[in-house]
């Protein structure tokens, strides 16, 4: 019977109808990512209805730019109403200096140099990364984007504003100077400074 068993196992181990931990590992990564990713932008979501509040808007407007019921709007948008000393509307001028805004612009040139070049920019695999949440804001991983666009500026004929854009935002990176202390967090600043960066170079003379 003992044998049976040892023999049964071991066939189930080698039937190829069955995964091996090393395949089901690399199944679930992928799965895994996409579920982060999805965590990671419900949570910038919800920071961004704060900075939305505190922007004025009213709870139909927030509802319909985020897709999300009347009822779990308001749910949020009365949380952030109770807390205390509500901090002012962000700033949301273009030239700031903290770090996470510079990467955000970054982000964001990245973006429009692959819209511009239809999406065969050296760039493109970097910005697709960390649209899926597989790419961080690491100092490594913005040194790698900040070469595959220098890369991009020197040979893919892009407008001279893509390129006043980036040596304004390195040198910010490569000499940082004291910014004014910010109560948004660092993935608001980003995605913020992104769709700023972006809208300035699309209505750029």
């Amino acid at each position: 019977m003992y044998n049976r068993v040892v023999a049964a196992e071991e066939s189930a181990r080698r039937s190829p109808e069955s995964l091996t931990e090393e395949q089901a590992e690399r199944m679930l990564a992928s799965m895994n990512e996409v579920i982060r990713a999805g965590e990671e932008m419900r949570g910038l979501r919800a920071e961004m209805i704060k900075v939305f509040v505190r922007f004025g808007w009213t709870q139909d407007r927030i509802a319909r730019l985020t897709e999300m019921s009347q009822p779990a709007v308001s749910k949020q948008v009365a949380k952030y109403r109770q807390e205390d000393d509500a901090p002012p509307p962000l700033d949301l001028a273009l030239d700031q200096h903290d770090i996470p805004w510079l990467e955000g612009r970054l982000w964001g040139l990245a973006e429009e140099i692959v819209e511009t070049t239809g999406g065969v920019a050296r760039c493109a695999g970097y910005v697709h990364a960390i649209a899926r949440g597989k790419k961080r804001f690491t100092p490594q991983n913005v040194d790698a984007l900040r070469r595959l666009v220098e890369e991009d500026l020197r040979t893919a004929g892009l407008p001279g504003g893509h390129r006043d854009a980036y040596d304004r935002i390195s040198r910010g990176l490569d000499v940082p100077v004291r910014a004014a202390p910010t109560t948004a967090p660092a993935s608001v600043r980003r995605a913020l400074a992104c769709q700023i960066q972006r809208d300035h170079l699309r209505h750029a003379p």
